[in-house]
């Protein structure tokens, strides 16, 4: 694999970035628009170092979180500590979603042992074990500075904990291309939110964090730890970490771990792979059952392992892509970047698709919430709440893939059993679950239950877009109006097999398919 440049995109004359020139670059401050002060306590001159407190970004590359804790370290002249925490009592916390998390984990370490800075990981053994550690951690920190994300339990981490504290906190934002919080609107319907990307995006193109942050920080000696902390929370070895018992934790152990490997090393094969061998047919071959033509990046994108940043840079630097070949912003799917249409699809999920979904999360509170659905979707299921059901299954069914249509079953045992469903039955999955619950609300208590408890890529603003679009968020009224539906997005199982290949999809997802490999 090709090692990424070190430092900010090139500009060329003309201001623009060169993304066909691999080579050592400057480097730019963080963007003040990725940064908000989160207390109004002033970093301390006197403190010991510089805290970065890893929670959604947990990647050493391309983060504009920890490129700001470099930052303030050389400017204090502190060296810099950064700690990485696993909790027990997180909502789903799984065997899946730890030993995911620790895979990154041990990434971590070892890149930080490359670079000769302090890095504490910590999973917590019994619950409660953890708490009191960051907070400890930052009363000899010059100041704290962490993820800014939107989801999840992180707004009431920060609004709750963080804001107490006798510190300096600083939240940046790493999430996307645009900064989440420069827009002034929450956008409802896709094409205007692609529309606002294409006449923003020029001037963050010029503002990519540095491909290997750590690598210019000059650090003589590690940080001291507190007494109390090293006592307490004593650090943790690349092999501590690889010993990592699950099976004596607290959390769910009937959610197993899967094949997939977490972290950044991982994360890097995965981006390799997808450009070299499925970008080029990503814009058919994604949607069909029995191609392997999706990307595959959503998990690490999720756990913060993959910056999009870094994908970015990559596809334009593979692509021989220009500045000059920007088109005008016009709303439109392709056209715009003029790099190809597998290119554009894919830039279209991950520009449009992905950060509309950070768009609503950052400003809607109530983002995972049923009012927060279109008011024409919240009349038109109304108007239809009380329709007859034809079938109509418990979250127990659901969760154990014991429906009647064994399409619907074998996406659910996907899910159960890989952390994933296909792209596109991903959608048919929701539109059934509406189909076949109580109520519309029922419905979306069960997407969120088995999507939040089974996906590597749950709990995130993007899939809350996936979840939420099943019940008309940035679509529109379709008709004819039906049934149940009323006027929301009408999909079927039978036109799914009319159009896509399946067969051996369900073969490889029956109920005792496992069982025969």
């Amino acid at each position: 694999m090709e090692t990424a440049v070190i430092g900010c995109l090139p500009k060329t004359e003309s201001g623009w970035l060169d993304f066909g020139k691999r080579e050592v670059r400057s480097v730019s401050p963080v963007p003040s628009s990725r940064v908000l002060s989160w207390t109004d306590t002033a970093p301390r001159a006197d403190g010991d170092y510089v805290l970065y407190w890893m929670t959604a970004y947990r990647r050493t590359r391309y983060n504009f979180a920890l490129q700001r804790a470099v930052e303030w370290a050389e400017r204090l002249k502190r060296p810099l500590v950064i700690v990485e925490a696993i909790r027990l009592h997180y909502r789903w916390a799984s065997d899946r979603f730890h030993q995911f998390m620790i895979d990154g984990m041990i990434d971590n370490a070892r890149a930080c042992r490359q670079r000769r800075v302090r890095y504490l990981p910590y999973v917590e053994a019994q619950t409660g074990h953890g708490h009191g550690m960051i907070e400890t951690l930052a009363r000899s920190a010059c100041l704290l500075v962490t993820d800014d994300f939107p989801c999840f339990f992180h707004p009431r981490l920060y609004q709750r904990v963080v804001k107490s504290w006798p510190v300096a906190v600083e939240l940046v934002d790493s999430n996307g291309i645009l900064p989440m919080r420069s827009a002034d609107r929450t956008f409802t319907v896709a094409h205007s939110y692609r529309r606002y990307m294409q006449k923003e995006v020029r001037q963050h193109l010029l503002d990519f964090p540095r491909a290997e942050p750590l690598a210019g920080l000059k650090q003589a000696e590690l940080a001291p730890l507190p007494e109390a902390c090293s006592k307490r929370w004593p650090e943790w070895t690349v092999d501590q970490l690889q010993a990592v018992q699950l099976h004596r934790l607290a959390i769910d152990h009937s959610v197993p771990a899967v094949t997939l490997r977490g972290g950044s090393q991982s994360a890097a094969v995965g981006l390799e792979r997808f450009l070299a061998e499925r970008l080029a047919g990503y814009a058919e071959d994604r949607n069909e059952p029995e191609e392997e033509g999706a990307s595959g990046l959503s998990p690490y994108l999720h756990f913060g392992q993959l910056s999009p940043h870094e994908i970015v840079e990559r596809l334009f630097h593979q692509a021989g892509w220009e500045p000059s070949s920007l088109g005008k912003p016009n709303g439109k799917m392709n056209g715009f970047w003029n790099i190809g249409s597998n290119a554009e699809a894919f830039l279209d999920q991950l520009l449009t698709w992905r950060e509309i979904g950070f768009n609503m999360c950052c400003r809607e509170s109530d983002y995972d919430r049923y009012e927060s659905l279109p008011a024409w979707a919240q009349v038109t299921l109304a108007e239809h709440a009380a329709d007859p059901r034809p079938n109509l299954y418990r979250l127990e069914q659901f969760e154990q893939a014991q429906t009647h249509d064994d399409l619907w079953n074998a996406a659910q045992r996907q899910l159960v059993r890989e952390g994933r469903i296909h792209n596109y039955l991903r959608m048919l999955w929701g539109k059934k679950i509406l189909h076949w619950s109580a109520s519309p609300r029922e419905a979306l208590k069960i997407m969120i239950e088995l999507n939040n408890k089974y996906a590597l890529d749950g709990r995130d603003p993007n899939s809350y877009s996936g979840i939420f679009w099943v019940l008309g968020r940035y679509d529109r009224a379709w008709g004819p109006e039906r049934p149940i539906f009323g006027k929301i997005r009408y999909m079927t199982s039978e036109s799914t097999r009319s159009k896509f290949r399946v067969r051996d999809y369900l073969q490889r997802y029956a109920l005792h398919a496992e069982d025969q490999t």
